[in-house]
């Protein structure tokens, strides 16, 4: 590294470098077409009344270069909370300085620091380098879990359904 490396929670400040850090994984995900977010629902969600995520960024000499965004979610056989971490990104160019990796460990002690039961995420089938990396850590797949998503209209199709004893 050349310059001085730092990781830190982001702050509501933030949130344009956050967005530009979604959009640009997107893009790498092949999956901009799926981006709805905008500055002020990432202000709202990340750094509103109700924060139901939080942010590191990692970079050098105060220019960020990567983030990683988190929530808790709870495991009821472990009885503790856990970290689900939703997108790990760097930027292309400035990968191979061991950010992904800082931040993993950095987001393993938080955990612990949290007393939680787990630390998970998803990973694109496809995406061999992220596969490769996350294994090269310790981390090993949950071949026998499928992931379930609901959103747009079968989500408000759901949502709309009657209760029982609802008229």
């Amino acid at each position: 590294m050349n310059g001085t490396f730092f990781i830190r929670c982001a702050t509501v400040a933030d949130v344009p470098v956050i967005f530009q850090f979604v959009r640009e994984l997107a893009a790498y995900e092949k999956l901009s077409h799926e981006v709805t977010a905008t500055e002020e629902l990432l202000r709202r969600n990340l750094f509103g009344p109700q924060p139901t995520a939080e942010v590191i960024l990692v970079g050098e000499d105060e220019v960020a270069g990567g983030f990683a965004v988190f929530f808790h979610n709870f495991s009821t056989f472990l009885g503790k909370p856990g970290i689900y971490l939703e997108d790990l990104y760097v930027r292309p160019e400035l990968r191979g300085r061991g950010w992904g990796k800082a931040m993993m460990v950095y987001l393993a002690r938080l955990a612990r620091q949290r007393d939680c039961g787990r630390f998970e995420w998803a990973v694109l089938d496809w995406n061999k380098p992220s596969l490769d990396f996350y294994q090269s850590i310790g981390a090993r797949p949950m071949s026998d879990w499928t992931v379930q998503r609901m959103t747009g209209d079968a989500l408000a199709a759901l949502a709309a359904q009657k209760l029982p004893g609802e008229t």
